[in-house]
């Protein structure tokens, strides 16, 4: 089958800078995808690029879409090459929309998705993306979020807010200022934090190897911490793999598992912890739903600050095949304006 393809180009501001060992981040710019049938009905995708992650870029992506065919057929879809990840999952998550939409009327290619919308809007697209987030609703209700919380001290009052809204984990981005200030900070909030709670600590990689074991082992004392993410850069794989077995609170792999190809990658150098995915740009969704459900990893499916089009593809596969004891990092939507 044959599908007309049109995108546009969004932008979505967010109402406080996000700061992280990676620099300041102001403002969300993405692709949004149209697939339109023989018979006019359309499917969506989002390309959400994050390429201090490890993705292409957003104008590599933009000129990508501009040269690929108006005319375009699964195989064109199912055929974009690695090197561009957020592309290979915007495709191929608005052909499974399509597909999975229409009784997988469209080819034999992948298996199920769904869609959303956000930022620039064409016509029709703000009714769609409530059709949508009301359909799915019920989809999604098994999954726990985990809110992020801002940087430094401000996080001492902001975590209220996800409390009154029923989330229960929590994420702080530590390695953005002195470790001397952090560790202050992280000693009060987990002060003040509700039993129940739990808190995840994301380094962007950001952390020396004395400062993660100073970090493993405050975690350790306070246990109110669910997993220190990403302490160190990806190339210090093999003392990331073990500080794991040095310390009561697991390592997740983050940056180090950006893409389908690393995330295999440390899967066959021997990582059984915990990986965070951010699907939106870890490349094809097909090829991932058939590593996971090949191998039973504890995964994380992770927010990219994507629209509701790539959110709720995202969120699906988090159904399918997250460890649902675990909360989803998209606790994310009071990031924005």
């Amino acid at each position: 089958m044959t599908y007309r393809f049109e995108f546009n180009l969004y932008q979505r501001q967010f109402r406080h800078p996000l700061t992280t060992h990676h620099g300041i981040w102001k403002v969300r710019e993405g692709i949004i995808l149209r697939l339109i049938d023989e018979k006019g009905r359309v499917g969506w995708g989002e390309i959400a690029p994050l390429p201090w992650f490890g993705s292409e870029t957003l104008e590599q992506a933009l000129t990508f879409c501009q040269q690929f065919p108006s005319q375009i057929t699964s195989t064109d879809i199912f055929s974009i090459p690695a090197e561009l990840p957020a592309c290979q999952f915007g495709f191929e998550s608005a052909w499974d929309a399509l597909v999975a939409r229409n009784g997988g009327d469209g080819g034999d290619e992948g298996d199920g998705g769904d869609e959303g919308d956000g930022g620039d809007r064409g016509d029709g697209e703000e009714s769609h993306i409530e059709t949508e987030q009301i359909s799915q609703s019920l989809t999604h209700a098994s999954l726990k979020y985990s809110y992020l919380l801002p940087t430094g001290e401000a996080a001492l009052t902001s975590w209220q807010q996800g409390w009154q809204q029923g989330d229960r984990t929590f994420k702080w981005k530590i390695g953005v200022t002195s470790m001397e200030s952090e560790l202050r900070w992280f000693d009060q909030l987990v002060q003040i934090l509700p039993p129940s709670a739990q808190l995840r600590l994301d380094a962007n990689g950001g952390l020396t190897p004395h400062q993660a074991q100073q970090w493993l082992q405050v975690a350790d004392q306070a246990g109110i911490v669910e997993f220190l993410e990403q302490p160190l850069p990806p190339e210090e794989f093999d003392v990331m793999r073990a500080m794991h077995d040095q310390y009561r609170t697991p390592i997740a792999l983050d940056e180090s598992v950006a893409t389908l190809n690393q995330l295999k990658t440390c899967y066959q150098q021997g990582w059984r912890g915990i990986f965070v995915i951010k699907a939106a740009i870890a490349g094809s969704p097909t090829q991932l739903r058939r590593f996971c459900q090949a191998h039973d990893i504890d995964v994380v499916f992770s927010s990219v600050f994507e629209s509701a089009i790539a959110r709720i593809a995202v969120l699906n596969l988090a159904v399918e095949l997250s460890h649902l004891h675990r909360a989803v990092g998209f606790g994310v939507n009071h990031w924005f304006v």
